[in-house]
């Protein structure tokens, strides 16, 4: 069975996962990436380094979120999200990092979430880290649950 996520759903899957898929588009190109985030009310938080990626949300900050939660071909769930990125500092990064730090430390976490963070037990942010947010404004899902088996199609010969 295939179907919509609810508003419930769609904040479980954002609430609970770690990577998710961030679309930008600047001076004609679209760009795809993984990032690590924490989520907040109707807000990704993430950290990343100068490059890319924040050079395109610095030109163009409305952004498409993909998260997704996949237990097999037939059993999984995926949100799209569009937003508004803003570059954070002062109180609102020092808010952010709290956010992120809870986050990857309730789970374990590679050095890919943690990233340009730093020595993050201590609170410290290594000086390349750029904290941002996006603003969630739009949610979708959807989800396929194999359990409801469809019939198969009859191969023709």
């Amino acid at each position: 069975m295939v179907g919509n996520l609810s508003q419930d759903e769609i904040e479980r899957v954002l609430g609970t996962e770690m990577i998710a898929h961030l679309g930008c588009h600047a001076g004609g190109r679209t760009y795809v990436v993984p990032i690590t985030y924490a989520y907040e009310d109707d807000y990704i938080y993430s950290h990343t380094a100068e490059g890319l990626k924040l050079a395109m949300m610095r030109e163009n900050p409305e952004v498409c979120v993909e998260v997704e939660k996949i237990d097999g071909p037939a059993h999984w769930r995926s949100v799209i999200a569009w937003g508004t990125f803003e570059e954070l500092a002062g109180a609102d990064a020092a808010h952010a990092l709290q956010v992120l730090l809870e986050r990857y430390f309730s789970r374990e976490a590679g050095e890919t979430a943690r990233g340009p963070l730093g020595p993050h037990r201590q609170g410290a942010v290594h000086p390349d880290a750029h904290l941002f947010r996006i603003h969630l404004t739009e949610k979708t899902g959807r989800f396929e649950d194999g359990a409801r088996k469809r019939p198969r199609p009859t191969l023709v010969r």
